[in-house]
């Protein structure tokens, strides 16, 4: 477990506060509808098919003999929100994945954490782009301008960026630089940049132009921060979802199965996605780790102490 100081949690806690006040100001002048989040729910998404998932487990409890999920994804949630008619809205949502404690010394992983969910109706990836690209400067230029002492504690250097933010694909990246890409690329960029096609849940969409692609995308951050933000544009077509169902053989699933009666009935288009917000204020304030910025931390391996 790692020592931080009482100044330098206090520092954490401003910065803290800085980036959620930009977040919700943001977002509002964007035309974002906010909503609350939810925290129980019958189903959640348990991340079977994302190869990057490294969960132990999916909890629960038990209420009026209901058995009810604690959410790990909204993304069931937020196709039904975009199927009634919400245009585009942005969630702050406590997100809780038990976490394999072979993640503890990442320096990313969290097991309790908060993540800022949305989605756009209608968008293309490159709408979510342009979304983010303006965001990630103007957060950045913000917390420059009102944390100036705090960034000097931490002894971070942080320094304005310009976008647009570049763009690459997964395979070229695995095929030009191995396995190990993002810590590479994250370590040796100037600015963050954008990773598409990455193979991953069944209901990111598939490239109807390039067999074999997707049309989702993760944004990593620069200087060795890695993986800031997954997000996708959504599949709608219910044929293919069922194939990609099929193939992971993930059918039996009871989240999977509220899922494919939904597109069953008609999914609506739309692209969004979600970033930590502690990974965001480690980012901006070069936290030797991600749990460094919570008061309270919850990092996977490590005892809970209050």
């Amino acid at each position: 477990m790692r020592t931080v100081s009482k100044p330098e949690r206090l520092a954490y806690e401003k910065v803290t506060s800085g980036v959620l006040q930009h977040t919700t100001s943001f977002f509002h002048k964007r035309g974002f509808n906010q909503r609350l989040p939810q925290i129980l729910s019958t189903i959640t998404d348990t991340l079977d098919g994302d190869p990057g998932s490294a969960v132990l487990k999916s909890e629960s409890i038990t209420y009026l003999e209901q058995r009810l999920m604690l959410m790990q994804s909204m993304i069931l949630h937020k196709q039904i929100l975009i199927k009634n008619g919400v245009e585009k809205f942005f969630i702050i949502s406590p997100n809780i994945r038990l976490e394999n404690p072979v993640r503890r010394t990442t320096g990313k992983h969290l097991f309790e954490f908060n993540q800022v969910d949305f989605e756009v109706r209608g968008a293309k990836m490159k709408d979510i782009f342009r979304v983010m690209d303006a965001f990630i400067i103007s957060m950045v230029n913000k917390i420059i301008e009102t944390c100036p002492k705090e960034l000097e504690l931490f002894g971070r250097v942080l320094k304005p960026i310009k976008g647009p933010f570049p763009v690459y694909d997964m395979d070229e990246l695995v095929k030009a630089h191995g396995p190990e890409w993002e810590q590479k690329l994250s370590e040796g960029a100037k600015t963050p940049f954008w990773v598409t096609s990455i193979p991953r849940e069944f209901y990111d969409k598939a490239d109807p132009a390039h067999e074999g692609k997707f049309l989702n995308y993760d944004l990593i951050y620069n200087g060795g921060f890695c993986e800031a933000l997954s997000g996708g544009e959504r599949e709608t077509d219910f044929g293919i979802i069922m194939s990609k169902v099929r193939a992971h053989n993930l059918q039996e699933k009871p989240y999977v199965q509220a899922f494919l009666k939904l597109a069953e009935e008609g999914l609506v288009p739309s692209a969004g996605g979600g970033f930590g917000v502690e990974r965001l204020v480690r980012y901006l304030t070069g936290a030797p780790h991600v749990g460094d910025v919570q008061m309270f931390p919850r990092v996977p391996g490590e005892p809970v102490i209050v």
